[in-house]
């Protein structure tokens, strides 16, 4: 029943090509034959052409066998299935040249859910899909990450001999993730219900591999390792692992069905839903009352740190396992408080010699690097750490796109249409960004005046 709603009793999946020519003549019979119609729902996809853009037929010898990519096929089974039964004899030697030349060592196997996911990601609205083997080999690489993340989460809930314990403490990351799924779960049921079953791929990529993978697993190996935290923290940041798997696996699973069930059943394993699929379970559909909106706030600056001191190492050419020391200031008493919060989570992942937060009355070292993140400035100290030239042309280049950034806000505010069309509150924010930018500018610019002294 918790499918019923994504799919009809009845529909037809086809391409736009043949909707006068099948589609049409199916419904006219049913009515005349029958009094009925066939299907209540035609779901019209674009046209699956090659990486090329050509139409894929047997005669230009560039058909894909959805079963060659999910168990794989040598170069030469490949030739031999594309050359036979030709009604052009005379092409063989093109396709064949073609073949060798676009696939030298074969197809390898793929599996069915990263092919399934694929298609899904190119179900857009336009009327071409251009079908890339890369795009499936990215879905395999992100089926590996779920395996992975799934045994990262089963090692670290072994422990947790039920899932939902009385003593328990949940971090602003573990309530930060848990809001991050219910707003991916609206969102993916949204798409589903209006057949964007490309966004419903985009929202859950991104939030498995980029908010679960990337982020919160990353934070919970810190968590269960922290040695001050209570045994209650370490058991919310085990419940909140196992809960986000258990729910990931259910939003994904019409996409990718086999991984996910396997995972279930693993997951699983000695809990009272042991022997049931995961498809007697309720699909997720999210709830807006359970979005935390200040762990989103606190991780989200969390983010935007971390985020910045990398790209700042890898603008500078700094070893990413090389531990710098960065400054933190800021006008807003609310960056005490992360700091002191946070501080853990921020030298680890940043890979952080020390962090320290400057008063507004104190200048910082003149040989630094300087970003900003709203406006909190971050500063690493230069000296050996940073290429003086590197620095130069990193700082021009952020000057250069505030600066055009600049232009453009400041010519639309100079429109006089804008200014008596547009409601009152976009101007507004408009005309905070351009004082924004304009700060941003200046100090990136004192910057750029102190490196060049070196």
């Amino acid at each position: 029943q918790e499918f019923n709603q994504f799919y009809p009793t009845s529909g037809l999946v086809t391409g736009f090509d043949i909707i006068f020519f099948w589609v049409a003549r199916m419904i006219m019979f049913g009515l005349k034959f029958t009094g009925t119609r066939p299907f209540d729902t035609v779901y019209v996809h674009g046209l699956v052409r090659d990486a090329n853009g050509q139409k894929m037929s047997k005669s230009k010898g560039n058909v894909l066998d959805p079963l060659d990519l999910i168990d794989g096929i040598s170069l030469a089974s490949l030739v031999n299935k594309r050359t036979s039964g030709l009604m052009q004899p005379k092409m063989t030697n093109r396709i064949e040249t073609d073949t060798r030349q676009n696939f030298p060592d074969g197809i390898p196997s793929y599996g069915t859910d990263a092919l399934r996911f694929t298609f899904a990601s190119l179900a857009t609205q336009g009327r071409d899909i251009r079908f890339d083997l890369g795009r499936v080999e990215g879905y395999r690489n992100f089926s590996n990450k779920l395996w992975n993340a799934a045994r990262f989460v089963l090692m670290n809930t072994t422990s947790l001999s039920d899932p939902h314990p009385d003593q328990f403490e949940f971090s602003s990351a573990d309530e930060w993730i848990s809001s991050k799924f219910q707003l991916v779960a609206i969102d993916v049921n949204r798409s589903f219900n209006t057949y964007r079953f490309d966004q419903v791929a985009q929202s859950l990529y991104g939030f498995i591999w980029g908010d679960f993978c990337n982020w919160y697993l990353e934070i919970a190996k810190i968590q269960l390792a922290d040695t001050s935290k209570t045994t209650a923290q370490h058991v919310g940041t085990q419940i909140t692992l196992f809960e986000i798997l258990d729910g990931s696996l259910r939003l994904l699973h019409p996409l990718m069905p086999f991984i996910t069930e396997a995972l279930w059943k693993e997951t699983f394993s000695q809990t009272e839903q042991s022997s049931a699929s995961i498809l007697k379970h309720e699909y997720p559909k999210g709830e807006l009352t359970k979005v935390n909106k200040r762990a989103l706030s606190e991780i989200g600056w969390v983010q935007e740190v971390i985020s910045s001191v990398r790209t700042m190492r890898g603008e500078m050419h700094i070893d990413p396992n090389r531990r710098i020391t960065v400054l933190l200031q800021s006008e807003d008493n609310q960056v005490t408080q992360y700091v002191k919060q946070f501080a853990s989570l921020l030298i680890t992942m940043g890979r952080l010699d020390s962090l320290e937060q400057l008063s507004n009355n104190i200048q910082p070292p003149e040989e630094c690097a300087t970003t900003l993140v709203g406006k909190m400035k971050i500063y690493v100290p230069l000296g050996s750490t940073i290429d003086r030239e590197i620095e130069l042309e990193r700082l021009t280049r952020e000057i250069g796109k505030l600066t055009r950034e600049l232009v453009r806000s400041t010519a639309k505010l100079q429109n006089k249409n804008f200014i008596v069309k547009a409601p009152e509150e976009v101007v507004k924010k408009q005309k905070e960004r351009v004082k924004n930018m304009e700060h941003s500018i200046e100090e990136l610019r004192k910057q750029q005046a102190r490196v060049e002294k070196l």
